[in-house]
């Protein structure tokens, strides 16, 4: 399954890894296989959007 989501890291088991939204909320499970690396601007709006969500008291 492929999506546009972006995920931290944060952990593995079974052979899939656990992926949970930059601004907080519910992890998912995604075959590595399936991941790539954030580019610069994904991250960076990524990085923004959580301080965004932050500041607004929205994040665990």
């Amino acid at each position: 399954m492929k999506t546009d989501q972006l995920g931290e890291f944060r952990g593995e088991c079974c052979g899939r890894w656990a992926l949970r939204p930059m601004q907080g909320g519910r992890e998912w499970d995604v075959d590595p296989e399936d991941v790539q690396p954030a580019d610069p601007a994904q991250r960076l709006r990524a990085e923004n959007a959580r301080a965004n969500a932050r500041s607004r008291g929205e994040v665990l």
